[in-house]
Protein backbone atom coordinates (compact mmCIF):
# COMPACT_ATOMS: atom_id res chain seq x y z
CA UNK A 1 0.00 0.00 0.00
CA UNK A 2 1.40 3.38 -1.00
CA UNK A 3 1.78 6.36 1.29
CA UNK A 4 -1.00 8.19 -0.55
CA UNK A 5 -3.37 5.26 -0.04
CA UNK A 6 -2.57 5.10 3.67
CA UNK A 7 -3.18 8.83 4.04
CA UNK A 8 -6.45 8.54 2.16
CA UNK A 9 -7.69 5.67 4.36
CA UNK A 10 -6.56 7.55 7.47
CA UNK A 11 -8.54 10.63 6.43
CA UNK A 12 -11.54 8.44 5.65
CA UNK A 13 -11.43 6.85 9.13
CA UNK A 14 -11.02 10.28 10.73
CA UNK A 15 -14.03 11.58 8.81
CA UNK A 16 -16.17 8.61 9.90
CA UNK A 17 -15.06 9.10 13.51
CA UNK A 18 -15.85 12.83 13.33
CA UNK A 19 -19.34 12.14 11.96
CA UNK A 20 -19.95 9.57 14.73
CA UNK A 21 -18.79 11.97 17.45
CA UNK A 22 -21.00 14.76 16.07
CA UNK A 23 -23.97 12.39 16.09
CA UNK A 24 -23.26 11.43 19.71
CA UNK A 25 -22.89 15.11 20.63
CA UNK A 26 -26.26 15.93 19.03
CA UNK A 27 -27.97 13.17 21.03
CA UNK A 28 -26.36 14.31 24.30
CA UNK A 29 -27.22 17.95 23.58
CA UNK A 30 -30.83 16.97 22.88
CA UNK A 31 -31.22 15.21 26.24
CA UNK A 32 -29.44 17.98 28.15
CA UNK A 33 -31.68 20.64 26.59
CA UNK A 34 -34.75 18.51 27.26
CA UNK A 35 -33.79 18.16 30.94
CA UNK A 36 -33.00 21.87 31.32
CA UNK A 37 -36.18 23.03 29.59
CA UNK A 38 -38.24 20.81 31.89
CA UNK A 39 -36.38 21.89 35.05
CA UNK A 40 -36.82 25.59 34.23
CA UNK A 41 -40.50 25.01 33.35
CA UNK A 42 -40.06 26.23 29.79
CA UNK A 43 -41.86 23.07 28.63
CA UNK A 44 -44.61 21.29 30.49
CA UNK A 45 -42.93 18.54 32.50
CA UNK A 46 -46.21 16.65 32.90
CA UNK A 47 -46.73 16.39 29.15
CA UNK A 48 -43.16 16.04 27.89
CA UNK A 49 -41.61 14.44 30.98
CA UNK A 50 -37.79 14.69 31.17
CA UNK A 51 -34.81 12.35 30.74
CA UNK A 52 -34.25 11.79 34.47
CA UNK A 53 -37.89 10.69 34.90
CA UNK A 54 -37.70 8.50 31.81
CA UNK A 55 -34.58 6.76 33.14
CA UNK A 56 -36.29 6.24 36.50
CA UNK A 57 -39.36 4.81 34.78
CA UNK A 58 -37.27 2.41 32.67
CA UNK A 59 -35.40 1.35 35.81
CA UNK A 60 -38.65 0.59 37.65
CA UNK A 61 -39.94 -1.40 34.66
CA UNK A 62 -36.76 -3.47 34.66
CA UNK A 63 -37.00 -3.98 38.42
CA UNK A 64 -40.56 -5.30 38.13
CA UNK A 65 -39.68 -7.52 35.12
CA UNK A 66 -42.23 -5.72 32.92
CA UNK A 67 -39.93 -4.21 30.32
CA UNK A 68 -38.13 -6.99 28.49
CA UNK A 69 -41.30 -8.97 27.84
CA UNK A 70 -42.76 -5.93 26.05
CA UNK A 71 -39.53 -5.39 24.09
CA UNK A 72 -39.22 -9.03 23.02
CA UNK A 73 -42.89 -9.14 21.99
CA UNK A 74 -42.54 -6.07 19.76
CA UNK A 75 -39.24 -7.26 18.23
CA UNK A 76 -40.73 -10.71 17.55
CA UNK A 77 -43.73 -9.17 15.79
CA UNK A 78 -41.49 -6.83 13.77
CA UNK A 79 -39.26 -9.71 12.62
CA UNK A 80 -42.24 -11.85 11.58
CA UNK A 81 -43.94 -8.97 9.73
CA UNK A 82 -40.65 -7.90 8.12
CA UNK A 83 -39.80 -11.43 6.93
CA UNK A 84 -43.26 -12.08 5.52
CA UNK A 85 -43.41 -8.64 3.91
CA UNK A 86 -40.08 -8.90 2.11
CA UNK A 87 -40.56 -12.52 0.96
CA UNK A 88 -44.13 -12.00 -0.26
CA UNK A 89 -43.22 -8.62 -1.76
CA UNK A 90 -40.31 -10.17 -3.66
CA UNK A 91 -42.46 -13.03 -5.01
CA UNK A 92 -45.34 -10.74 -6.02
CA UNK A 93 -42.91 -8.30 -7.71
CA UNK A 94 -41.44 -11.16 -9.76
CA UNK A 95 -44.93 -12.32 -10.80
CA UNK A 96 -45.92 -8.80 -11.85
CA UNK A 97 -42.67 -8.38 -13.78
CA UNK A 98 -43.09 -11.67 -15.61
CA UNK A 99 -46.71 -10.87 -16.51
CA UNK A 100 -46.88 -7.22 -17.67
CA UNK A 101 -50.60 -7.40 -18.44
CA UNK A 102 -51.31 -8.52 -14.90
CA UNK A 103 -49.12 -5.68 -13.62
CA UNK A 104 -51.16 -3.12 -15.60
CA UNK A 105 -54.39 -4.59 -14.21
CA UNK A 106 -53.11 -4.50 -10.62
CA UNK A 107 -51.39 -1.08 -10.81
CA UNK A 108 -54.38 1.13 -9.80
CA UNK A 109 -55.38 -1.31 -7.06
CA UNK A 110 -51.87 -1.32 -5.59
CA UNK A 111 -51.91 2.48 -5.57
CA UNK A 112 -55.31 2.57 -3.87
CA UNK A 113 -54.28 0.00 -1.25
CA UNK A 114 -51.05 1.88 -0.58
CA UNK A 115 -52.87 5.18 -0.01
CA UNK A 116 -55.60 3.63 2.16
CA UNK A 117 -55.24 4.48 5.88
CA UNK A 118 -54.58 0.98 7.24
CA UNK A 119 -55.83 1.83 10.72
CA UNK A 120 -59.32 2.19 9.20
CA UNK A 121 -59.20 -1.56 8.57
CA UNK A 122 -58.37 -2.24 12.21
CA UNK A 123 -61.89 -3.22 13.35
CA UNK A 124 -62.28 -5.52 10.35
CA UNK A 125 -58.90 -7.16 11.03
CA UNK A 126 -59.85 -7.75 14.67
CA UNK A 127 -63.17 -9.37 13.66
CA UNK A 128 -61.46 -11.65 11.13
CA UNK A 129 -58.24 -12.58 12.96
CA UNK A 130 -59.21 -11.89 16.57
CA UNK A 131 -57.63 -9.64 19.19
CA UNK A 132 -54.24 -11.35 19.17
CA UNK A 133 -50.78 -11.28 17.62
CA UNK A 134 -52.21 -12.30 14.23
CA UNK A 135 -54.02 -8.97 13.96
CA UNK A 136 -50.82 -7.09 14.81
CA UNK A 137 -48.85 -8.90 12.09
CA UNK A 138 -51.65 -8.48 9.53
CA UNK A 139 -51.72 -4.74 10.26
CA UNK A 140 -47.95 -4.55 9.75
CA UNK A 141 -48.20 -6.57 6.52
CA UNK A 142 -50.84 -4.22 5.15
CA UNK A 143 -48.41 -1.37 5.66
CA UNK A 144 -45.14 -2.92 4.47
CA UNK A 145 -46.19 -5.36 1.75
CA UNK A 146 -47.50 -2.96 -0.89
CA UNK A 147 -44.50 -0.67 -0.43
CA UNK A 148 -42.14 -3.63 -0.90
CA UNK A 149 -43.95 -4.82 -4.02
CA UNK A 150 -43.92 -1.38 -5.65
CA UNK A 151 -40.27 -0.67 -4.76
CA UNK A 152 -38.91 -4.02 -5.98
CA UNK A 153 -41.12 -4.07 -9.08
CA UNK A 154 -39.98 -0.57 -10.09
CA UNK A 155 -36.40 -1.71 -9.57
CA UNK A 156 -36.93 -4.61 -11.95
CA UNK A 157 -38.39 -2.25 -14.55
CA UNK A 158 -35.39 0.06 -14.21
CA UNK A 159 -32.97 -2.47 -15.71
CA UNK A 160 -31.23 -1.30 -18.89
CA UNK A 161 -33.40 -2.64 -21.77
CA UNK A 162 -30.31 -3.08 -23.94
CA UNK A 163 -28.99 -5.70 -21.54
CA UNK A 164 -32.30 -7.54 -21.76
CA UNK A 165 -32.16 -7.40 -25.56
CA UNK A 166 -28.65 -8.82 -25.43
CA UNK A 167 -29.85 -11.83 -23.44
CA UNK A 168 -32.81 -12.19 -25.80
CA UNK A 169 -30.39 -12.34 -28.74
CA UNK A 170 -28.53 -15.12 -26.94
CA UNK A 171 -31.81 -17.07 -26.58
CA UNK A 172 -31.83 -16.78 -22.79
CA UNK A 173 -34.90 -18.17 -21.03
CA UNK A 174 -37.07 -16.09 -18.70
CA UNK A 175 -35.54 -17.87 -15.73
CA UNK A 176 -32.01 -17.14 -16.90
CA UNK A 177 -32.79 -13.47 -17.49
CA UNK A 178 -34.36 -13.24 -14.05
CA UNK A 179 -31.56 -14.99 -12.15
CA UNK A 180 -28.58 -13.75 -14.18
CA UNK A 181 -29.61 -10.16 -14.86
CA UNK A 182 -32.82 -8.80 -13.31
CA UNK A 183 -32.32 -9.83 -9.68
CA UNK A 184 -28.51 -9.25 -9.47
CA UNK A 185 -28.87 -5.84 -11.13
CA UNK A 186 -31.62 -4.93 -8.62
CA UNK A 187 -29.56 -5.61 -5.48
CA UNK A 188 -29.46 -1.95 -4.52
CA UNK A 189 -33.22 -1.58 -4.98
CA UNK A 190 -33.88 -4.72 -2.95
CA UNK A 191 -31.67 -3.40 -0.15
CA UNK A 192 -33.54 -0.08 -0.25
CA UNK A 193 -36.73 -2.09 0.04
CA UNK A 194 -35.33 -3.85 3.11
CA UNK A 195 -34.54 -0.52 4.76
CA UNK A 196 -38.01 0.80 4.00
CA UNK A 197 -39.68 -2.46 4.99
CA UNK A 198 -38.08 -2.61 8.44
CA UNK A 199 -39.34 0.87 9.32
CA UNK A 200 -42.79 0.19 7.87
CA UNK A 201 -42.96 -3.09 9.81
CA UNK A 202 -42.21 -1.28 13.06
CA UNK A 203 -44.87 1.34 12.34
CA UNK A 204 -47.40 -1.37 11.50
CA UNK A 205 -46.62 -3.42 14.60
CA UNK A 206 -46.96 -0.43 16.92
CA UNK A 207 -50.26 0.54 15.26
CA UNK A 208 -51.48 -3.03 15.67
CA UNK A 209 -50.46 -3.04 19.33
CA UNK A 210 -52.35 0.20 19.82
CA UNK A 211 -55.51 -1.58 18.65
CA UNK A 212 -55.44 -5.10 20.07
CA UNK A 213 -52.31 -6.07 21.98
CA UNK A 214 -52.03 -6.60 25.72
CA UNK A 215 -48.24 -6.59 25.60
CA UNK A 216 -45.55 -4.90 23.57
CA UNK A 217 -44.19 -1.36 23.47
CA UNK A 218 -47.26 -0.09 21.60
CA UNK A 219 -49.45 -1.39 24.41
CA UNK A 220 -47.09 0.18 26.96
CA UNK A 221 -47.48 3.58 25.28
CA UNK A 222 -51.27 3.31 25.10
CA UNK A 223 -51.46 2.18 28.72
CA UNK A 224 -49.28 5.10 29.81
CA UNK A 225 -51.63 7.48 27.97
CA UNK A 226 -54.70 5.96 29.62
CA UNK A 227 -53.29 6.35 33.14
CA UNK A 228 -51.72 9.77 32.36
CA UNK A 229 -48.22 8.44 32.99
CA UNK A 230 -46.42 10.44 30.31
CA UNK A 231 -43.00 9.30 31.54
CA UNK A 232 -44.09 5.76 30.62
CA UNK A 233 -45.18 7.00 27.19
CA UNK A 234 -41.84 8.74 26.58
CA UNK A 235 -39.98 5.65 27.81
CA UNK A 236 -41.81 3.50 25.25
CA UNK A 237 -41.09 5.99 22.47
CA UNK A 238 -37.40 6.20 23.40
CA UNK A 239 -37.04 2.40 23.42
CA UNK A 240 -38.77 2.20 20.03
CA UNK A 241 -36.27 4.71 18.63
CA UNK A 242 -33.37 2.60 19.94
CA UNK A 243 -34.87 -0.58 18.46
CA UNK A 244 -35.41 1.19 15.14
CA UNK A 245 -31.77 2.29 15.10
CA UNK A 246 -30.49 -1.23 15.88
CA UNK A 247 -32.69 -2.88 13.25
CA UNK A 248 -31.64 -0.30 10.66
CA UNK A 249 -27.96 -0.95 11.42
CA UNK A 250 -28.54 -4.69 10.99
CA UNK A 251 -30.03 -4.07 7.54
CA UNK A 252 -27.07 -1.80 6.67
CA UNK A 253 -24.72 -4.61 7.76
CA UNK A 254 -26.67 -7.03 5.54
CA UNK A 255 -26.32 -4.54 2.68
CA UNK A 256 -22.58 -4.47 3.19
CA UNK A 257 -22.39 -8.28 3.05
CA UNK A 258 -24.58 -8.60 -0.07
CA UNK A 259 -22.84 -5.85 -2.02
CA UNK A 260 -19.43 -7.19 -0.97
CA UNK A 261 -20.38 -10.67 -2.20
CA UNK A 262 -21.65 -9.18 -5.45
CA UNK A 263 -18.41 -7.34 -6.04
Amino acid sequence: MSREQRNFLKKLRQKKLLIFLIQIAIVILFFVLWELLANFHIINEFIFSKPSKVITTIGSLIATNNLFNHIFTTIYEIIIAFSLGIVLGFIIAIILYEFPTLAKICDPFLTMLNSLPKVALGPLIIIIAGANIKSVIIMALLINLIVSVITIYNGFNGIDPNKIKLLDSLKATKRQKLTKLIIPASYQTIISSLKLNISMSQIGVVMGEFLVSKEGLGYLIIYGTQVFNLSLVMSGILILIIISFILYKLVVYLEHILLKDKS
